[in-house]
C-alpha cells in the first residue's frame, strides 16, 4: 500500500511561494523519483505502473499516436485524465504534464481549429494576430487535456530546402522576433514586474509554451534537416538567438534542444549553449527538454552507448529527456550514471528543480485534472473566424494583371461560368500541410473544415456554374470560350522534417504543366499552396492573370475566398524571400548579390499591378 506524505506539505500549500514548494517537494523525494520526473515517454507505452512504480513526470503524444481514430478532445481529455490520476496515486502525488505538438492549433486532434502554419503568419506582420492564435490555441489544448504546447518554433530560416520551412515565421530575425507573441498568447500576458527568464503561466486557460529548437535550426548548410549550422558565436547571436530573448521576456516556461549541430557540435551535446548561454547568461529559469530521441542521434550507429549519450546531453543541460519508448532503460543507465558519480546529484537537483518549477507555476498541483467546461471552445465558432482572418491577411499577391491598366483581381462572383481546378482546388489535407492530425500529413477530408473548392461555391452569385476537375480534361481546355475565368490550386503535398528536405523546389504533381495548360486557353488565377517558395517558371509568370501565395493556410479556406472576391485586400508580405532558381540559393539579403524573384517584403494590393 502507498503511504501518503502529510497533508500539511508544504508543498500542497497553493498559496505557499513556488520556491519554497519546491525546495520542500524536492528534499522528500528519493532518487527513483527525481529521474522519474526527468523522464518524457509516449502515450503509448505508459501505464498504470510507469507513473506509480517508476514515477513518470511527462508523456507526449507523437504526431499521428492518436487514442483512436478520429477521437475528439473529449477523448484525448479521458486519457490524459486517466494518466494523471496513476500519477497522483503516486507515493507523493506529483502530477505529470502532458506535451502535443499543437504547431497550428491543436492539430492532432480531429474537430479542433487548424490555424495557417507560422510561415503564413510571419506574412500577416501581425504580432496581434498572433498572440491571439496562441490564446485560441490554449483553450483548446486544455480542453484535450493536455498542459503544454511544443510552441513557437523561432527558427529564423536561411534557406527554403530546409523540410521544416514552413514551421519558420521567416527569414528576417525582426520577424520572427515579432510573432514570439504567440507565447503570450499561450501562457497569458506576464506582468511587467515579472523576473526575466522565469516560467509564467496566467491560469487555467493557459498552457505552457515551449520556444524551440535552440539554437540554429533554420541556418543548417544546405538547408539539410537536422544538418550542420556554420557560424560564429556573433551570427548566432545576431541571427538566432534575438527570437529567445524576446520569449524569455514574456516568461517561456520550457526551451527544447535543436536536432541540429553548431560548428560540428550536436546541440544536446553543447553545455556551453545549453548551461552557459542559455541558463547562465540569458538567466532561463524553466526547463530544457531534449528532442524525441534527440539523445539517441548522439552516438552512431543511433541509439548505440545509450549510457554515453545520456551522461553527455544531461551533463550539457537537458532537464527533461523525451525518451520516449525505453523508459527503463533511460532509467536504469541514468541511476547508475548518478551512483557512479558521472552525473553529479547536483546536476540531478537542478534538473528537477526547473521541472517541478514549471508544474507549481502552471498550476498542475491545484488542477491536474481537464477543465471539461472548455471543451465547447474547440472548433468553435469564434475560433474558426480568427483562423479566417488570418488566412485572409497571410495571402500574399505576387502578380495582378498581365498590363499595369489591368488589374485581374478581384474576381467578379458573378461570371457566369467559372472553372476551378488543380490538385490543390478541393483537399482539405493539403491545405493545411503537415503536423495535421497525424506528424507528416494527409491528403483528403481529414477533418472538419473548408476547402478552396467549398469557398468559392459559396462566395460567388447563385446564377454562377463552378466546374469543378481535380485535372482539366481536354474537354473541358476545348470548351474554354465558355469560361470567364479558371482558378487553379496547385502546390506541395504535406511532409515533416526530413521527408520535407528538397533540393529541387519544382511544383509537384506537374504543377506548373496544369497551370500553363489552363492558362493558355482561359484567363487564370492561380493560387500556390506550399509551404515555402518554389520554382515558378517562367511560363506560368507569362501566362497567368494573377498569382497568389496561400502558403498552408489551414481549415477555414473560406479567408482566401474572401480576398479573392474583394471582400477584403490583400495585406501579406513576403516573410522569406522568393528565390529565381535553386542554384542561387541561400539568397542573402544583405549580399550585393542579392536577386530574387520577389524580395523579402513584398506583396501587392488589388489595386496595384
Amino acid at each position: 500500500m502507498v503511504v501518503k506524505e502529510e497533508s500539511s506539505c508544504v508543498y500542497k500549500n497553493g498559496d505557499a511561494p513556488v520556491e519554497a514548494r519546491v525546495k520542500d517537494l524536492l528534499s522528500r523525494m528519493t532518487l527513483p523519483e527525481k529521474i522519474g520526473q526527468m523522464t518524457q515517454i509516449e502515450r503509448r507505452v505508459a501505464s498504470h505502473a510507469a507513473f506509480t512504480d517508476f514515477f513518470i513526470g511527462s508523456v507526449l503524444n507523437a504526431g499521428g499516436s492518436v487514442p483512436f481514430e478520429d477521437a475528439k478532445s473529449s477523448d484525448w481529455a479521458d486519457m490524459i485524465d486517466s494518466f494523471q490520476r496513476s500519477a497522483l496515486a503516486s507515493r507523493l502525488g506529483i502530477p505529470i504534464i502532458y506535451g502535443t505538438d499543437a504547431v497550428h492549433g491543436n492539430n492532432n486532434v480531429y474537430g479542433a481549429t487548424v490555424f495557417p502554419h507560422n510561415i503564413g503568419l510571419g506574412a500577416t506582420r501581425d504580432a496581434d494576430l498572433v498572440r491571439r492564435i496562441g490564446a485560441a490555441t490554449a483553450l483548446e489544448v486544455r480542453a484535450s487535456g493536455a498542459h503544454w504546447a511544443f510552441a513557437p518554433c523561432v527558427a529564423v530560416l536561411r534557406d527554403p530546402r530546409w523540410g521544416r520551412c514552413y514551421e519558420s515565421y521567416g527569414e528576417d530575425p525582426g520577424l520572427v522576433c515579432e510573432m514570439t507573441s504567440l507565447v503570450s498568447g499561450l501562457q497569458g500576458v506576464p506582468p511587467e514586474e515579472h523576473l526575466n527568464g522565469y516560467p509564467f503561466v496566467a491560469g487555467r486557460n493557459n498552457v505552457v509554451a515551449c520556444v524551440k529548437h535552440f539554437v540554429g535550426d533554420g541556418g543548417t548548410d544546405k538547408g539539410i534537416n537536422e544538418g550542420n549550422t556554420i557560424a560564429s558565436y556573433e551570427d548566432l547571436e545576431k541571427i538566432h538567438i534575438p527570437p529567445y530573448l524576446k520569449c524569455l521576456a514574456q516568461g517561456v516556461s520550457t526551451v527544447m534542444a535543436s536536432y541540429s549541430s553548431w560548428n560540428g557540435t550536436r546541440l544536446h551535446a553543447d553545455r556551453f549553449l545549453l548551461t552557459e548561454i542559455l541558463k547562465e547568461k540569458l538567466g532561463f529559469k524553466g526547463f530544457l527538454v531534449s528532442d524525441w530521441e534527440g539523445l539517441d542521434r548522439l552516438s552512431e550507429p543511433q541509439g548505440s552507448n545509450y549510457r554515453y549519450c545520456i551522461k553527455t546531453a544531461v551533463n550539457a543541460g537537458i532537464d527533461m529527456v523525451m525518451v520516449p519508448f525505453k523508459y527503463e532503460q533511460f532509467i536504469q543507465d541514468m541511476t547508475d550514471l548518478v551512483e557512479s558519480g558521472e552525473i553529479s546529484m547536483a546536476r540531478v537537483n537542478d534538473a528537477v528543480e526547473r521541472i517541478l518549477r514549471v508544474k507549481f507555476v502552471a498550476g498542475l498541483f491545484e488542477y491536474p485534472l481537464t477543465d471539461r467546461s472548455l471543451l465547447p471552445t474547440v472548433g468553435c465558432k469564434e475560433h474558426r473566424e480568427l483562423a479566417q482572418e488570418a488566412v485572409r491577411k497571410s495571402l500574399v499577391l505576387l502578380k495582378n494583371g498581365k498590363n499595369a491598366d489591368k488589374p485581374f483581381l478581384p474576381l467578379d462572383r458573378n461570371a457566369k461560368r467559372i472553372l476551378v481546378t488543380g490538385t490543390h482546388a478541393d483537399d482539405l489535407g493539403y491545405q493545411c500541410g503537415g503536423w495535421t492530425k497525424t506528424w507528416f500529413g494527409l491528403s483528403g477530408r481529414i477533418t472538419i473544415g473548408t476547402t478552396l473548392l467549398d469557398a468559392i461555391k459559396e462566395s460567388v452569385g447563385d446564377k454562377t456554374e463552378v466546374i469543378y476537375e481535380k485535372n482539366p480534361s481536354k474537354e473541358t481546355l476545348a470548351s474554354s470560350e465558355g469560361f470567364s475565368y479558371a482558378i487553379v490550386a496547385v502546390g506541395e503535398p504535406p511532409y515533416a522534417e526530413t521527408m520535407g528536405d528538397n533540393s529541387e523546389l519544382i511544383i509537384p504533381f506537374n504543377g506548373s504543366d496544369i497551370v500553363t495548360a489552363v492558362a493558355e486557353k482561359i484567363p487564370t488565377l492561380v493560387i500556390l499552396i506550399s509551404g515555402r517558395p518554389v520554382v515558378l517558371e517562367p511560363t506560368v509568370l507569362e501566362k497567368t492573370e494573377a498569382l497568389v501565395a496561400a502558403w498552408l493556410p489551414g481549415t477555414e479556406g473560406q479567408g482566401m475566398a474572401d480576398v479573392i472576391f474583394g471582400n477584403y485586400d490583400f495585406k501579406g508580405k513576403l516573410p522569406v524571400s522568393w528565390f529565381k532558381r535553386v542554384e542561387h540559393l541561400p539568397l542573402d539579403i544583405h549580399a550585393n548579390s542579392y536577386n530574387p524573384l520577389f524580395p523579402f517584403g513584398f506583396g501587392l494590393n488589388s489595386k496595384s499591378v
